[in-house]
């Protein structure tokens, strides 16, 4: 297939739109094969998913016991099946136990930094139907691209704030956000930001080196879920369908040259003990094979989107996402962990005292509402969100609510010499 093949305008759904949403939902024969790859996506040599998916389909999280999981917290080097007893419901009753392990994994590795970032939504055209997901084609939204002028507008309301990092995020459409759009608006990312991170549709590692020399310099990219069989029955059409294309993404960004890789599963969709599980071994993994690259890692939960109020969480509650973020800081204590405004303050404010290294500020998940936000203006049509978030602070509150309480925020660390 072609990309214009996916190309839905969701402000015009046609007839023929429609009858074909309709039959991919209700004829599994109507989708393509989720582990074939399509025309012009690149193939790389790499074991690495068949490591982590046969990791992941062999843990049973039932079978630890609490012996396991006192035995994983006494060693001083967390191995993966030390990791897995970290994730099992046997370590629930030794939350607090891991916690203090994992601040201390934190302050020893990063010390009492915070970092602070800003996403940029430019486009929410989108060529995927993702049932869970408010920027799928499908969805009755208010569509918008901003044009180079207005994403210059927005990063300028941005960086005056005083942010200096910033994520520049779109759609996953090839045809309304090509490659060179959004390499320029990286070039224009560049004028104004110290670091510039990408959370677009996977490509190959020819145009990952691209948007690099445009600017980039790290991509983020979720696997939304490791459940190759609930992968194919979230996502119905579109490149995103292909599962192993998506998986190895960020060895192809890495492949192009990207100084970082950020890898997520959006907890909710399935199995978020597997699901977690998954995420931290595709970063050691591929951090024991390139191991100059910078890794990040996140764990949102799901949020209710545009005209879907009941997607929610499944069995994901803040104890258990405790729990995660803690078993990542101990198996992979080099590792930045990110806490997305997905969740509430309360919930930020904590774990960044524990185990997280970066948070998001001054965030909108809309298109081209920054001036609104931020300064109360509202001056053109702006383009609907893809989620609701949990904590609207300003960066200038977020800043310092983290000073408040001892830390020390941090807006870059990164020096370009020319």
């Amino acid at each position: 297939m072609t990309q214009n093949q996916f190309f839905v305008d969701s402000n015009k759904l046609t007839a023929d739109a429609l009858e074909r949403k309709h039959r991919v939902e209700q004829d599994p024969s109507a989708r393509t094969d989720p582990m074939e790859y399509m025309e012009g996506m690149e193939r790389i040599s790499s074991d690495i998913m068949e490591k982590v998916l046969g990791q992941m389909q062999s843990f049973q999280p039932q079978q630890y016991t609490d012996a396991d999981v006192r035995r994983a917290l006494m060693r001083e080097t967390c191995s993966v099946e030390d990791f897995k007893a970290l994730l099992s419901p046997a370590a629930l009753p030794h939350l607090e136990e891991m916690a203090v392990r994992a601040k201390y994994e934190t302050s020893r590795h990063f010390g009492n930094t915070v970092y602070l970032f800003t996403p940029l939504y430019i486009a929410n055209y989108c060529e995927n139907y993702c049932v869970y997901c408010g920027f799928n084609c499908y969805n009755d939204i208010s569509r918008k691209k901003l044009t180079m002028e207005e994403i210059r507008h927005e990063m300028q309301v941005i960086a005056d704030s005083g942010m200096e990092e910033i994520l520049i995020l779109t759609g996953e459409s090839h045809t309304m956000s090509d490659i060179t759009y959004i390499g320029e608006a990286c070039k224009l990312a560049a004028q104004y930001f110290r670091n510039v991170g990408l959370e677009i549709y996977p490509v190959n590692s020819a145009d990952y080196r691209y948007l690099h020399e445009c600017g980039a310099d790290y991509i983020t990219v979720f696997q939304e879920t490791y459940d190759a069989k609930q992968y194919e029955k979230l996502h119905l059409m579109g490149h995103k369908r292909v599962f192993p294309y998506r998986f190895e993404a960020q060895e192809r960004a890495i492949m192009g040259g990207m100084r970082g890789v950020a890898f997520s599963a959006l907890l909710g969709l399935s199995d978020f003990r597997k699901d977690a599980l998954a995420s931290a071994l595709h970063v050691y993994y591929l951090q024991r094979k390139y191991p100059y690259v910078e890794y990040s890692l996140s764990c949102p939960r799901l949020r209710p989107i545009v005209n879907n109020d009941k997607i929610s969480p499944q069995d994901v509650h803040e104890k258990q996402l405790c729990q995660v973020l803690c078993a990542y800081r101990i198996f992979l204590p080099y590792v930045g962990i990110t806490v997305s405004s997905r969740e509430q303050k309360h919930f930020r404010d904590g774990i960044i005292k524990i185990a997280a290294t970066k948070v998001s500020a001054g965030v909108s998940t809309g298109i081209g509402d920054h001036e609104s936000k931020y300064h109360g203006i509202q001056e053109a049509e702006t383009g609907d969100e893809q989620f609701e978030i949990s904590d609207g602070r300003s960066f200038a509150q977020m800043y310092e609510d983290i000073a408040s309480k001892g830390l020390q925020p941090v807006l870059n660390d990164y020096i370009y010499v020319s």
